[in-house]
């Protein structure tokens, strides 16, 4: 075997390619490195009260935002990455007493405030929840709309936190992403980033908007599980 190998070697190097198999059996190829993750940007933890700048209801058209998820009196709201809760307090005065809204944020500073913000406003409809970057740790069957606004590009695990929120959606339940185009650690990911992404964690595109701004940066898609 040792002859034999060492004839091959000699063909390699007068340019001649061979494969050399001991009778042990072939050798395996190594490993294959796993992908990193896409990058990402680092989680806002500034001043909350920054997003609730004068005319953004206007700028975001939010109540079309919610008339497009289904969002009613009685219905049950997700609001993933809450931050200050402005979109929170908007969705609990659309669903009512009779609806509910999980205000979700990985920062228990966020959640703190969107506490006290919600009692200021006799919001009593309101649940916060301290998810984790892959998981929002909703209730099983418990969400009939979800909203990602301005917060996609900010998961550190995107494709695991959308695989675990399908559990908590009902049945016809609508998720919504509002983000701008960006290269993922600039404050903005790529739309075809989240469908690709979104996609490998089960669901499907069901309608896109670009309506959300009028530099056409921003974009609002809505998906359903497959």
């Amino acid at each position: 075997m040792l002859k034999r190998c060492v004839l091959m070697l000699a063909l390699v190097v007068s340019g001649q390619s061979f494969s050399c198999v001991s009778a042990q059996g072939s050798r395996q190829a190594p490993a294959a490195v796993p992908a990193e993750h896409r990058k990402t940007s680092e989680p806002y933890t500034g001043d909350l009260s920054i997003f609730d700048s004068p005319g953004r209801d206007e700028r975001l058209q939010v109540n079309r935002v919610m008339d497009l998820l289904g969002i009613t009196p009685g219905k049950s709201v997700a609001d993933i990455g809450a931050g200050s809760g402005w979109f929170t307090v908007r969705a609990a005065r659309r669903v009512g007493a009779g609806g509910v809204v999980y205000a979700v944020d990985i920062n228990p500073e966020s959640i703190r405030y969107v506490e006290d913000r919600a009692q200021k406003e006799k919001l009593h409809n309101v649940k916060t929840i301290l998810g984790k970057a892959d998981d929002p740790l909703l209730p099983a069957g418990a969400v009939d709309a979800v909203l990602l606004l301005k917060t996609y590009h900010e998961v550190a695990e995107p494709v695991a936190l959308l695989r675990n929120l399908r559990a908590a959606l009902r049945s016809g339940a609508k998720v919504g992403i509002i983000d701008r185009n960006g290269n993922g650690e600039d404050h903005g990911v790529g739309r075809d980033v989240v469908l690709r992404e979104a996609a490998q964690a089960g669901y499907r595109l069901l309608e896109r908007y670009d309506f959300v701004k009028g530099d056409k940066m921003d974009y609002f898609l809505i998906l359903v599980p497959q």
